[in-house]
């Protein structure tokens, strides 16, 4: 592998000024990530406030003990239990094959920085990856994209019902029909010398798999338990228990906190920029499960009744808190209070972020403010890109700037490339009689309104046929001469479809096991063994 590193600006400006630690965006949170000693002050204010590390552990151990682990996850779990530790956490929804590639990059950040403030504290720093399991989006979670032909296709798991609230982690699989889409993923990605052995491991893995969030668990451990890497899922019934306390002044304080988000954003619109929450004035930020449905709440004071915005359920303060005291795993985050609750759980350092996150992240300072605590340092997680060698070749032989095409593919380039063979005389002069013909044909048109209006659209439909022809025929010519260049052409839309497919960045639609499939498991114990720099910059790995 060979690695590059480039500054390519972020997908949106805020996460962009964030990352420079510009103004006015610095000012939306609380630390400053370019300070050198940021992660000194960080882990003395995490020192100052506590933790029930000891029960956060055994929630932890008990959750992960029918995945893949080793000493290092072992070690790992012993450490979160010091007074001391700390950890670097971010998180993801559970994607099947574990999703877009940006997931990846992100447990790579977690577990990178972790092990480099461990080294620069001296204290135990502890890589936690959280999983969205209590999430309900299934069609954020249900496909992955495969290369077909000269574009990308999405193939969705479709056993799944997408209309029901069902939080993931209660989403169970049928193994024959899981295994025959992940048979056909296989299909395109094609036969390669490690395909028996990836199809074996799946094989592993969906036997020892009963829901969606349990077959993304399998197989982030087993790529990266050795790196002393924690997961945890959000719904998680123990990690309710632990969160009981917290869900109590959550719905205590609703009204406080939903108000914070509004005047934070009052104040980020005023600069400008969009909200990253949609939030109304009455929600309360909590959901709440019932009938395997996830019901967003409000919060209507006058009658100090919690409801469900379309009316089909609702509930006093005090009968809700009795649930929350009784079954708290029927209770689970918003967008808002999800941030929230991670900090009142974990001793976090740091909480790794994509650029979506960062901006939500910042419209709730002030939240963190009216609970008495401080957001952790926001830490963008690692971009990257993987250039195969076929790829670059490509790159090469076509004269393209590589970084130009991960900032915005490659049509421009096309485009030129294809004004530059096309018979631009012809052209020319199909537009000049276009133009003559357009000319006399109105001449024609005024005679007509004097002498014989009702010849008016025969000429008119005349004028249209020539015109016609003459569009025909400079299609023709330019489709014989891409027919000419057709290697070229491809050459262009497999560089595009590898870096910059459907004109986003490729970590938003490539997956994982299309690298595995080429390079073998290894392929992560190979990216593992890179010091990456959290110094903004885009890493291009070459392979």
């Amino acid at each position: 592998m060979e690695f590059e590193s480039m500054v390519i600006p972020a997908m949106n400006d805020f996460a962009s000024l964030y990352i420079e630690q510009k103004e006015p965006v610095r000012g939306f949170f609380h630390y400053d990530i370019t300070e050198n000693t940021v992660f000194e002050k960080r882990y003395q204010d995490v020192m100052n406030r506590k933790y029930n590390r000891a029960d956060l552990a055994e929630c932890i151990k008990a959750y992960m003990l029918k995945f893949p682990q080793s000493e290092q996850t072992k070690n790992s779990l012993k450490k979160l239990q010091l007074h001391n530790s700390s950890v670097v956490i971010g998180g993801q929804q559970a994607g099947l094959l574990t999703g877009p590639l940006y997931t990846i990059h992100k447990v790579i950040s977690i577990i990178k920085l972790a092990e480099h403030q461990e080294k620069k504290l001296g204290t135990p720093v502890i890589p936690v990856f959280w999983i969205a399991g209590e999430d309900h989006d299934v069609l954020e979670v249900n496909h992955v994209y495969v290369e077909a032909g000269q574009s990308m296709k999405k193939m969705s798991y479709q056993e799944v019902n997408v209309n029901e609230k069902r939080m993931t982690s209660d989403i169970s699989f049928n193994k024959d029909e899981m295994k025959k889409w992940i048979d056909s993923i296989f299909m395109h990605f094609g036969e390669r010398k490690y395909t028996k052995e990836l199809l074996s491991f799946i094989d592993e893995v969906l036997q020892s798999s009963h829901t969606i969030t349990d077959l993304f668990s399998y197989i982030i451990m087993e790529l990266f338990k050795d790196y002393g890497l924690l997961i945890m899922d959000a719904a998680d019934p123990n990690i309710r228990k632990l969160e009981q306390s917290y869900f109590e002044q959550l719905i205590n304080e609703n009204t406080q906190i939903t108000n914070a988000v509004l005047q934070q954003q009052d104040i980020i619109t005023g600069h400008g920029f969009k909200k990253a929450i949609e939030i109304d004035a009455d929600c309360a930020n909590i959901f709440y499960y019932k009938n395997n449905e996830r019901l967003l709440l409000n919060y209507d004071p006058l009658e100090d009744m919690f409801v469900e915005k379309k009316g089909n359920f609702q509930i006093e303060r005090r009968l809700l808190l009795e649930e929350l005291n009784s079954s708290p795993e029927k209770f689970s985050n918003n967008v808002v209070t999800r941030p929230v609750m991670q900090e009142f759980v974990f001793p976090s350092l740091a909480f790794i972020a994509g650029p979506g996150e960062i901006a939500y992240w910042g419209e709730l300072k002030q939240v963190f403010e009216h609970l008495g605590i401080q957001m952790p340092p926001i830490i963008p997680r690692l971009n990257m890109t993987f250039v195969e060698a076929v790829v670059e070749r490509d790159v090469n032989e076509l004269e393209l700037d590589l970084k130009n095409v991960l900032k915005n593919g490659v049509n421009s380039s096309l485009q030129d490339f294809l004004d530059s063979e096309r018979d631009q005389e012809l052209i020319s002069k199909l537009d000049e009689i276009a133009s003559y013909l357009k000319a006399e044909y109105n001449d024609i048109f005024s005679r007509l309104e004097e002498s014989d209006r009702g010849l008016l659209p025969l000429a008119k439909k005349n004028l249209n046929f020539h015109l016609l022809q003459l569009e025909f025929l400079e299609r023709k010519s330019n489709y014989n001469m891409e027919q000419k260049f057709q290697a070229t052409l491809d050459k262009y839309k497999k560089v595009e479809r590898h870096l910059y497919p459907n004109g986003i960045p490729q970590e938003r639609i490539w997956n994982i096991f299309y690298y595995l499939n080429e390079y073998g498991l290894s392929f992560i114990d190979q990216l593992m063994m890179e010091n990456f720099e959290f110094d903004g910059k885009h890493k291009v790995i070459k392979i």
